[in-house]
């Protein structure tokens, strides 16, 4: 695999998310982060990736996802917007190839990993579709293309504090079109096809999320990067009172909050 950076041919989003991404890093690694464990576990375990050499997680974050991967294949790389989550990354994974970058301009070869993941990120491009062909396009022939998102709205407790939140945005940024962009699976298979890939299954998988007490739910939900888009715009107050709010009917008399979410990938191949 090579490690040459080509210049940029795309002017994306990575500006943008890195920004927002970055300011709560800490928070969403310690608290967020885990409970998307189930959604790359059911990733791994595909057949599709039984003979998988190399993997390319994009929008890595804080590298779970890369340790979770890394249990079954030789090289993981990452690459993220944001230079804490790279940080971070470095940090779980020393020795691994982690950086920061743009997903719409990827600074890998042709055809140089055998999987390509994009775990809650693809819907962030400014373009997902050009997003989606740098992709297929630092895949080898053959590889296995994984484009993760939210499940529908209705199955996601959490929606309604991501609405409460967007209540307090600022119209929307080229580059943040919302967590729920690619959660139709018609819409995600389509885009999949405008891309250049092959379409194979789409898979839902249930990761629920469990806060010991309102402190702790608050920091971690607001540690995202729409979460920071709102605290810019209205203020922290208005930003905490809102999640609160939104959340309340999911708290339990032990002070815990539980949110039952669905999550979906689409496996393609490239």
């Amino acid at each position: 695999m090579s490690d040459i950076v080509t210049p940029s041919r795309t002017t994306g989003s990575a500006q943008i998310q890195g920004n927002l991404w970055s300011v709560r890093a800490s928070d969403y690694a310690e608290l967020q982060e885990g409970f998307f464990r189930p959604l790359y576990e059911s990733v791994r375990q595909r057949p599709e990736l039984a003979q998988a050499e190399s993997s390319l997680d994009v929008g890595c974050g804080p590298g779970l996802a890369m340790q979770v991967f890394a249990q079954t294949i030789a090289n993981v790389s990452g690459i993220d917007a944001s230079a804490a989550f790279v940080n971070i990354a470095r940090q779980r994974l020393p020795g691994r190839s982690v950086r920061a970058g743009e997903m719409e301009s990827l600074p890998y070869a042709d055809k140089s990993f055998s999987l390509v993941t994009g775990f809650n990120a693809f819907q962030y491009a400014a373009s997902p579709v050009s997003a989606l062909r740098e992709a297929r396009r630092v895949t080898q022939p053959d590889g296995t293309i994984v484009i993760a998102t939210w499940g529908p709205p209705e199955d996601c407790e959490a929606a309604g504090h991501l609405k409460a939140l967007g209540a307090l945005m600022p119209p929307p940024l080229p580059g943040a079109p919302g967590p729920f962009a690619l959660s139709d699976a018609a819409k995600l298979k389509a885009l999949a096809s405008e891309a250049g890939l092959k379409p194979i299954e789409v898979v839902d998988v249930e990761c629920p999320w469990s806060y010991p007490n309102l402190d702790v739910a608050l920091r971690a939900m607001l540690s995202a990067g729409p979460a920071e888009r709102a605290i810019r715009n209205s203020g922290m107050d208005s930003a905490r009172e809102a999640v609160t709010n939104a959340i309340a009917p999911y708290g339990r008399p032990s002070g815990e909050y539980h949110l039952n979410n669905k999550f979906r990938y689409l496996i393609a191949h490239a």
